[in-house]
């Protein structure tokens, strides 16, 4: 098996208002609609996350987004309105996580060192 690529997929309640939700997170629109019910954001080094409608699955979901300056984009997010919850930092790793209004988990994450950084 050669995997290509990976997609990060969150399940949401409301696909209209988690779209609005997402374009003000990230900060765009998504990058493709390939289907009734789904949106994806490509990202520039790699990979892709993809929202979904499933009312069942809904606020269970998880994904972890790579970032170079961790500081910078919580005070970004502060500025959008967007509630920060628990950080962490170690000599590897800091940590951000944010809440999407179905209750998914996105975090955001910074390499400290060479081995752990965001890009290639």
């Amino acid at each position: 098996m050669t995997v290509k690529n990976a997609l990060a997929g969150i399940a949401v309640r409301n696909l209209d208002a988690s779209i609005g939700w997402y374009e003000k997170l990230l900060d765009r629109s998504p990058d493709a609609r390939p289907m009734e019910g789904l949106a994806e954001w490509q990202f520039s080094t790699g990979g892709w996350m993809q929202i979904f409608q499933d009312h069942e699955r809904a606020g269970f979901s998880s994904v972890t987004l790579a970032e170079d300056d961790l500081d910078a984009l919580l005070k970004q997010l502060r500025r959008k309105g967007i509630e920060i919850g628990p950080t962490t930092t170690s000599k590897l790793v800091k940590t951000a996580i944010i809440k999407d209004p179905d209750g998914n988990q996105v975090v955001f994450a910074q390499g400290m060192d060479f081995d752990h950084r965001s890009t290639a």
